[in-house]
Formats: structure tokens, sequence, C-alpha cells
């Protein structure tokens, strides 16, 4: 079984670079020409991009994909993490302009947002134990 500190770490890990995702997104298109400048043209480069992406996927969905089948069975946090990676994926995809730069920042903040509630979920579960209690069922 996986330790609340370890949950703990990854979900804040999570939130924490879904939301530079975010304002990585949001802000870089606006700085475009004057990253190179300042040594930061990595920052638009769509390796880094999609980097960013993939390792989003890989903690958001260890971590909440570890709590929802082991700890609170929520299906929330795993709704919030598809929905953010499907406007993510679908803004760099199919949006261009000055819209990418809104859209694909309200992905990262569902993903930052799903990590929130996954964190609540296991500390509310680990902190009431597998007793029953009126918040939630577990199965």
């Amino acid at each position: 079984m996986i330790s609340p500190k370890h949950h703990s770490k990854l979900d804040n890990v999570g939130m924490t670079a879904s939301v530079l995702c975010a304002i990585h997104c949001a802000i870089v298109p606006f700085l475009i020409t004057s990253l190179p400048l300042l040594g930061l043209g990595f920052l638009s480069n769509p390796w880094f991009e999609w980097g960013m992406i993939i390792f989003a996927l890989f903690v958001g969905s260890y971590a909440i994909g570890i709590s929802y089948f082991r700890i609170h069975h929520k299906i929330l946090p795993v709704s919030l993490l598809i929905m953010g990676f499907l406007v993510i994926i679908g803004g760099h995809l199919f949006i261009t302009s000055w819209r990418e730069a809104i859209v694909v920042p309200i992905g990262g903040l569902l993903i930052a947002t799903a990590h929130f509630f996954n964190f609540r979920y296991t500390g509310k579960c680990k902190k009431e134990g597998p007793h029953f209690h009126f918040g939630h069922a577990h199965h």
C-alpha cells in the first residue's frame, strides 16, 4: 500500500506542474519573440511542451489512478484529469492563434484541480480510516 505521505507528494508535484503548465501555455505565446534573448527559447519548443504534457500525464495517471482504485473510489479527480488532458491536447492540435493561449491553460487548471480533489479525498480517507462514515463509502 502506498503511504499517504507519498500520495500527498505526488499530488503536490502534479498540482505544481499543472499550474506551471497553465502559466507557461498562457504566457509563452505573448513572450515568444523575447524568449531567445533571455536564453529561454527552449520554453517555446514543441518537444519541451509535449514533454511537459507527457510528464503530467504520467504523474496524474499514477497518483490519481492509484488513489482511485486503492483509497477513495471517487470519479471526480479521474474525470477532471481526463477532461484536462483532452482540453490540452485538443488545444494544441486543433486551436491556433491567441485562442490556444486561453484554452490550453484551462486544461492545466483542470488537471491541477483533479490533483487537489485527489489530495483531499485521499487525506480524508486516510484520516477517517476504512470504517463506516457519512462522507462516502469504501468498497
